[in-house]
């Protein structure tokens, strides 16, 4: 089934891509920083999330790993 028409799919999608993005701005800021126009700018936006939303997100990383592990 494509990650579209899973919620819990789409939902891991979204928060990799979060975590990812704010991960690579920690390493390579200036790269993120000059490119805020465009499609790139929705990771420069994914990696703004991740950093101002971090504990959030950090949760909904863990719930979402159990969730994968204990899923039946």
């Amino acid at each position: 089934m494509s990650a579209l028409f899973n919620f819990q799919s789409l939902l891991t999608v979204v928060l990799l891509l979060i975590c990812t993005c704010a991960y690579l701005r920690g390493l390579f800021p200036t790269f993120m920083d000059r490119h805020k126009v465009g499609i790139s700018a929705t990771f420069w936006k994914c990696a703004r999330i991740g950093e101002r939303i971090s504990p959030y997100i950090s949760v909904g990383c863990l719930v979402m790993a159990f969730s994968i592990l204990f899923r039946s």
